[in-house]
């Protein structure tokens, strides 16, 4: 039916061009036993006899199963890496991303986690972190450096060995506002954000600026940053696709904005109406990527999930 592969149809996408049809992706898809009876196997699983490969092969084949049965175009690199103790874990995801390959029966789009800038620090770090931005600002900055530093050598690795690309982490805001304000975030996130884009993309590899909650006071600054896309578009941080699309859609790439919230405890028809405002307000033109505005997480009811699933199969085509 559609003559591009998902992976051409997802670089259209987040080159803001339009594809044959809207592509979908999740960075995690935790329902695998509620779908498939079946769960990621771990390192733990060593113990009972299970040899590395075997594990591996395992979750390849599971991961591989999920990306078909939804018909993701990018594929995260995340849920279901298992992490060996003796061995470094890009070393292993190299392994589960060549093997994931072998069972898929299109080319898909590759990525991993790749962000190094401050996010919101947890609370038994919170405080030290605020003392330091008045204290010593000078050791947060030579820190956000060397954390980029680091990143960039393991994305060339990464990317020399057949990855795609990136989906960046950090996490800058709550759902009333960002954890720094627009000029703490100038100062300690946005110049190295920049850095390490720029040096990404140099590499050749897409880059997907995930952050949940209000981004509104910082996302100019993120946007600067060239990101080729930006999730999740948190709705329960008050962003509203539309005007995004309106105001940013000629310079950024948008994924996700369906309500997580109500894909846990909504309505069939509040879930639709998430699912279908969306679709109509990311859609036009291209430049948008469905996915829900989190992940997939535990817990989350699987027949919400498939309601979305099934809506966007029958609107994605342009």
């Amino acid at each position: 039916m559609y003559k591009l592969s998902p992976k051409e149809n997802a670089i259209l996408a987040l080159t803001l061009k339009q594809p044959e049809y809207v592509p979908t992706m999740e960075l995690e898809f935790q329902l695998t036993e509620e779908l498939f009876g079946e769960r990621y196997y771990s390192a733990e699983d060593l113990e009972r006899g299970l040899s590395k490969d075997e594990i591996i092969d395992h979750n390849a084949q599971l991961l591989a199963k999920v990306v078909e049965y939804f018909d993701y175009a990018i594929v995260m690199l995340c849920y279901g890496v298992p992490y060996f103790p003796d061995e470094p874990y890009e070393q292993t995801l190299i392994k589960m991303m060549k093997r994931t390959k072998e069972y898929l029966s299109k080319d898909r789009l590759f990525i991993t986690h790749g962000d190094a800038t401050y996010a919101i620090p947890d609370g038994s770090s919170m405080l030290e972190f605020v003392y330091k931005m008045y204290d010593n600002p000078q050791e947060l900055k030579e820190n956000a450096s060397k954390m980029v530093e680091r990143e960039i050598e393991r994305d060339k690795y990464l990317m020399d060995a057949g990855l795609d690309g990136f989906a960046l982490c950090s996490d800058y805001a709550f759902n009333k506002g960002s954890f720094l304000s627009p000029e703490q975030f100038a100062e300690f996130v946005a110049p190295y954000l920049y850095e390490l884009i720029d040096a990404q993309r140099q590499m050749g590899a897409y880059v997907i600026k995930h952050t949940d909650g209000d981004i509104m006071p910082i996302i100019d600054q993120i946007i600067e940053c060239r990101p080729h896309a930006l999730h999740s578009l948190d709705p329960q941080g008050g962003v509203d696709i539309a005007y995004i699309k309106q105001k940013y859609g000629d310079k950024v790439c948008l994924i996700g904005n369906v309500n997580c919230a109500l894909l846990q405890t909504g309505t069939k028809e509040e879930i639709l109406a998430s699912a279908e405002y969306a679709m109509k307000s990311g859609k036009p033109n291209g430049g948008y990527i469905f996915s829900t505005s989190n992940v997939v997480f535990k817990g989350m009811p699987l027949e919400n999930y498939l309601l979305i699933h099934d809506y966007y199969m029958k609107n994605r085509d342009y």
